[in-house]
């Protein structure tokens, strides 16, 4: 295989940046996924960045979107949403009551996902988060 060849299967979607897309993402990303042992994970760190993506982010405001890109290898799935911009601050997670009805879903997702990479630009930020198919001790892929 030529050294610049990828195994990977690379996916995006954009998305309208209304509430019930996060619902068509969290199903987009169930069929692309559909028999593998990350897609419950997978579909749940989808489901959480769009909704951030949506209430944070100019994603949310008047025409406009987020976009997820979903790139699956025989060593991860990455699961990447961009958002519109306009926040002020980069998404993090934070340390929240559990009681609080919002502010954990970055926590989660970092909970679940083997590692999370926020990518800022001018045009907003961008959350990957990573599930390794195989993991050895202290977390890294096999």
């Amino acid at each position: 295989m030529h050294e610049y060849t990828s195994a990977a299967r690379v996916w995006g979607l954009t998305c309208p940046g209304f509430p019930e897309e996060v619902s068509r993402a969290r199903r987009w990303t169930r069929d692309i996924l559909r028999g593998s042992p990350l897609a419950e994970d997978a579909e749940l760190i989808v489901s959480e960045l769009s909704a951030n993506a949506i209430l944070h982010t100019a994603s949310g405001r008047e025409a406009g979107s987020f976009h997820l890109a979903l790139a699956v290898s025989s060593q991860v799935v990455a699961l990447s949403v961009t958002d519109g911009g306009g926040a002020g601050t980069a998404p993090k997670a934070e340390h929240q009551d559990q009681e609080a009805e919002h502010g954990r879903g970055l926590g989660m997702v970092s909970a679940i996902a083997h590692r999370v990479v926020v990518h800022d630009s001018d045009d907003g930020h961008t959350v990957t988060a990573e599930l390794f198919t195989e993991v050895r001790r202290g977390g890294h892929p096999c």
